[in-house]
């Protein structure tokens, strides 16, 4: 089993971990320990400012030196950082996280949630740090990482966001209230990504917890939309979850859709499942049919394929990163030029930027420091080692300290074109933008393994290889030690006793050596047949048929509403099929 997956894995890696450190088209390249410390201290500065007069509130203002809470009410930026702390070696800070997160974080709240955005920011993240707390340090309950406290918590808040899944099509609403499950009224228009962007975080926690009900909702939400696509092979923004039908019918590979076809790769990578590549393919080859002009990527209407806008959305940027986990470079590479160059007309990437005219949208010439075009660097800096991509990294850490950072953080900057700014650090800005701006710069980091070092971790269900790369960034960039999902690979009802047994002897802090003579006096841990190892879609299939029926849930009902689409920027939003 080890060894299958680490050839894997050292697939994977080897076509990610290229780097040769050459110079420039002048003979010089950036420094990459120079600003991998500008990197960091970037951060520290972020983290310090939200510690300081944030917390406990989702993100920080920077402006005013406050916070408040924006999706919810997690302290979500202390989330969203915890495995960037890793990162950049601090262990000490991130194991003293881990303890304000279980003091400090409930779910049981009424509060209204984004379910995408819950999902990839609170579920992911404490997967993510769940994952890389032995790493850290951290001292882990006995059957880790089948268990563990951080776990816990994710599993709570995914079981928070299931009654969003409970409509006819198997689509989720967009929001869910945490406390009494959907509101009566919710519009049941909910975005491409919103539905389709849970099978990384969703199929980790069922393979961890042994409940199959969270890559089950994943899954049959994924196949809903791919049902749903046009003659000619696309798919719109927007989409009534109850009945199926199109309303906003733009299609293009940015904001409402870009997760989506991100998920299908990563979930194809992260599960070994050929269906999802297959499905990813397919679309890639009707998005260069008629959405790539001189590669660019427009908008256009997903039955005629004809050009409703003709704009780049900074979104867009992963794009070429994506390319590459397929092996796409030269296309990835081109498309990224032409993305690098925006950012070099304006220092940033504008939400929506004009093809034609060459320049920003009106209301949309802001950048929130996002962080697709770093990340679509990193990854082609670790297949290429192409020193201009060190050189955007460089020209971002220029920019965003000269013109986002304040005494309390880093700011959104409002407008590129006078560098006004706005009131509000996002908390991806730790998660994803710093992240991958260190990676780039640091090419001997622990998330680069290529397989030559892993960890062999005994669980409850045998042994199992952790630690070995391949690491798959979920889209807020929290990586899945995709070995993981090998390590705890039981059904629910033959988990249920081990687990009993591992929480009652944490609840009442029994001695370990008290509870290892209860444990070994049952005899050895017996693995389930074929731990570890990667199963064809057909075997998953059978697998899937012979689970118990569960028990069917009442479906909700909620009344349809009016819907506004805000993609109505340039041109026409195509409401129907004529």
């Amino acid at each position: 089993m080890p060894f299958r997956l680490l050839i894997s894995i050292g697939l994977l890696c080897a076509l990610l971990s290229l780097h040769h450190g050459a110079p420039g088209p002048d003979g010089t390249a950036p420094d990459p320990a120079h600003y991998r410390d500008r990197v960091k201290a970037m951060f520290y500065h972020a983290y310090d400012s939200y510690l300081e007069n944030a917390f406990p509130y989702d993100e920080l203002r920077p402006l005013t030196c406050d916070g408040h809470d924006t999706w919810g009410s997690f302290s979500l930026t202390l989330i969203d950082a915890l495995d960037t702390l890793l990162i950049l070696g601090n262990v000490s800070e991130f194991q003293r996280v881990v303890e304000v997160l279980q003091d400090n974080v409930d779910f049981d709240i009424d509060v209204n949630a984004s379910v995408f955005e819950t999902n990839i920011r609170v579920v992911g993240g404490l997967l993510s740090a769940h994952l890389l707390s032995k790493k850290a340090g951290v001292e882990v309950e006995a059957g880790w990482p089948c268990s563990g406290p951080l776990l816990r918590m994710a599993e709570e808040a995914a079981r928070k966001l299931l009654p969003a899944f409970q409509t006819p099509t198997g689509m989720p609403y967009g929001t869910v209230n945490l406390l009494h499950g959907v509101n009566p009224g919710e519009t049941p228009v909910t975005c491409t990504a919103g539905i389709g962007t849970f099978i990384v975080e969703f199929a980790t926690l069922s393979s961890l917890t042994g409940d199959p009900v969270f890559e089950d909702v994943a899954r049959a939400a994924l196949m809903r939309l791919w049902e749903s696509r046009s003659d000619i092979g696309l798919v719109g923004n927007h989409i009534d979850v109850l009945t199926g039908k199109w309303v906003a019918q733009d299609a293009g590979i940015g904001a409402g859709v870009d997760s989506y076809f991100e998920y299908l790769v990563k979930g194809a990578i992260l599960l070994q499942d050929k269906n999802l590549m297959a499905m990813f393919l397919e679309y890639n080859r009707a998005i260069r049919n008629y959405t790539r002009f001189d590669d660019w990527y427009l908008w256009v209407q997903m039955y005629k394929g004809t050009v409703s806008m003709p704009v780049f959305q900074s979104l867009e940027a992963y794009w070429p990163g994506l390319q590459s986990l397929i092996g796409d470079i030269d296309n990835a590479m081109r498309t990224f030029l032409n993305y690098y160059t925006v950012w070099k007309q304006f220092g940033g990437l504008p939400e929506f930027y004009n093809i034609p005219q060459g320049y920003t949208v009106e209301k949309r010439e802001g950048y929130p420091l996002r962080p697709e075009l770093i990340e679509s660097a990193m990854y082609l800096y670790r297949a290429t080692g192409d020193p201009t991509l060190l050189e955007l990294g460089r020209d971002a850490v220029e920019s965003i300290e000269k013109i986002s950072k304040v005494e309390c953080g880093f700011a959104t900057i409002k407008d590129l074109r006078d560098h006004k700014l706005d009131n509000r650090m996002e908390s991806f800005f730790l998660a994803e933008t710093v992240k991958y701006l260190y990676l780039l710069f640091d090419p001997t980091n622990f998330i680069h393994n290529n397989g030559s070092t892993f960890d062999a971790v005994i669980t409850p269900y045998g042994e199992c290889i952790l630690g070995a790369g391949g690491y798959i960034f979920n889209t807020e960039a929290h990586p899945i030690d995709p070995a993981a999902l090998h390590c705890c690979r039981r059904l629910k009802e033959e988990q249920w006793e081990v687990e009993d047994l591992m929480r009652e002897f944490y609840s009442l802090k029994r001695n370990r050596s008290r509870f290892q003579k209860k444990t070994m006096s049952s005899g050895p841990w017996e693995p389930s047949a074929g731990p570890g190892t990667f199963s064809s879609p057909e075997n998953q299939d059978q697998a899937r048929e012979k689970k118990p029926v569960k028990q069917k849930i009442p479906l909700l009902s909620c009344p349809s509403q009016p819907f506004t689409s805000k993609l109505a920027l340039l041109g026409q939003v195509f409401l129907d099929s004529t």
